[in-house]
């Protein structure tokens, strides 16, 4: 399915076909490119940065780089190619038709799933603005910049969504968007994570390995949708969420790279010394995880929920990779779930297997996270290192769900709120973790220059060299 690029508002849906569409989305466009100058990347709008745009949503297409000022980047309305045959894959309804139109009954749910999957998007972008400034390297700038334009890409996927099926109240809630702001005191961004500061470049690199892991979870359980546009829609903003998860990945391990070189250079584990050297010494490394990872949890929603009960049911969110799984019903099915005793210990609670839909996400969520966290640990081993990073309990500093208030240390132990006090800065990054990595932050913009506490990548972008001049001041 090729992208017409010769249109206002580049697309694969032959959107000139339905003029009332087009003209609505136009309308909405200027808006768009208003919010992209006031909250987008500071200071950078006429910079030229290598970055990839999509030309067609198959293997062939979907990565073109070229040199782009970025409110110049062609963001568009792309959708996977249907699927004729595709059945609805799990819930009440499994085996029937997939939906092209919504029924009048989720009008109002699927509108609500749509807006805050969409909220999340200019989200990031707004709380990330001021990072260029302090970008490690002209590689780390490009990779930001590229995670930035695909996160106003998927706000128009959504927004494309609102208009076509939802009528006034879609264009209502796509304007609504716009007028929310991350860490905004009187409008605010839906989900707390995404109202959180992001200051500094270990926390973009854990937010692009943690929280854009959320929403790669998220868009595979509305890729299941019966709704079909939703499911197509989703399906190709995963192919390009892939490499936002990419450069969290990355950018961790070539911190923890760099910090097991000046290890090695000064014979030393002190974190005190490590950071004398300018580089992020492990623990320090593993509180900003324990952050992260946590705040992210919670994105799921509660462990027993009505709500992910009746998406199952009706056939709006699925099981991610709902295929693998046997029962696409699971009517009579229950799931163990560890819950707060009420006096200091964990007891099982047998819950419906629907209510435990979010829980079930979760697990998965969790178990993919975990493998970056081996794949960098695997550096610490070779290195000849006994530390190792770990996960933390999905039960460590929730704010929903069943564990929302109890406090556990980090392995899923409840404690006192004394003790957890006495200990959290051991645990989460204190103000003083907060200075130094911020201290850490200065711009290098030299072509294959590298700031002091992170390692160069094994390999550039597209086939060109590490070296290569990714971004262009002008």
């Amino acid at each position: 399915m090729s992208i017409n690029y010769t249109e206002r508002i580049p697309n694969n849906i032959d959107l000139g076909s339905n003029r009332i569409l087009q003209r609505a989305l136009e309308h909405w466009q200027p808006e768009f490119l208003n919010w992209w100058q006031e909250l987008g990347p500071r200071d950078f709008q006429v910079a030229d940065v290598y970055l990839r745009t999509a030309t067609s949503v198959d293997a062939k297409g979907w990565a073109t780089y070229g040199f782009v000022r970025m409110p110049e980047y062609r963001w568009g309305i792309f959708l996977a190619e249907r699927d004729p045959n595709r059945k609805i894959g799990f819930g009440d309804s499994y085996g029937q038709e997939v939906w092209q139109q919504i029924p009048g009954e989720y009008r109002a749910t699927l509108r609500r799933l749509i807006v805050t999957q969409g909220d999340t998007e200019p989200a990031s972008v707004e709380q990330q603005r001021m990072l260029g400034h302090t970008a490690p390297s002209l590689y780390d700038l490009r990779n930001f910049f590229q995670v930035n334009v695909e996160e106003g890409r998927h706000l128009w996927a959504m927004v494309y969504l609102l208009h076509a099926y939802f009528g006034r109240d879609g264009r209502e809630e796509a304007e609504e968007l716009l007028e929310r702001h991350s860490g905004d005191a009187n409008k605010p961004r839906i989900l707390g994570t995404f109202n959180e500061p992001i200051n500094d470049w270990l926390s973009f690199f854990m937010f692009t390995y943690f929280t854009d892991r959320d929403g790669k979870f998220q868009l595979k359980s509305l890729a299941e949708s019966s709704f079909d546009p939703l499911a197509r829609t989703c399906s190709f903003m995963l192919t390009e969420e892939a490499h936002h998860m990419f450069v969290g990945d990355t950018g961790i391990n070539r911190v923890v790279k760099r910090t097991l070189e000046v290890m090695k250079e000064l014979n030393t584990e002190e974190p005190e010394a490590i950071r004398n050297a300018g580089a992020i010494d492990l623990p320090t490394v593993q509180r900003y995880l324990n952050f992260w990872f946590s705040s992210s949890l919670d994105l799921f929603g509660s462990e027993h929920s009505s709500n992910a009960a009746s998406y199952f049911a009706n056939g709006l969110k699925g099981r991610p990779d709902e295929a693998q799984y046997e029962d696409h019903i699971v009517r009579e099915t229950a799931f163990a779930l560890p819950m707060p005793d009420g006096k200091g210990g964990v007891k099982s609670e047998a819950i419906p297997m629907r209510n435990a839909m979010n829980e079930v996400t979760r697990g998965s969520y969790v178990r993919d996270c975990d493998l970056g966290v081996k794949r960098w640990n695997r550096l610490i081993e070779k290195a000849g290192y006994s530390f190792r990073l770990a996960l933390p309990s999905t039960r460590f500093r929730r704010n929903i769900g069943a564990w929302a208030g109890v406090p556990t240390d980090p392995t899923g132990n409840p404690i006192s709120q004394e003790e957890f006090n006495r200990r959290k800065a051991g645990w989460l990054p204190s103000e003083s973790d907060q200075a130094y990595i911020l201290s850490l932050m200065h711009g290098v913009f030299e072509p294959g220059k590298m700031a002091a506490w992170i390692a160069p990548p094994d390999r550039g972008i597209n086939n060109n060299p590490v070296d290569y001049e990714y971004v262009r001041f002008a």
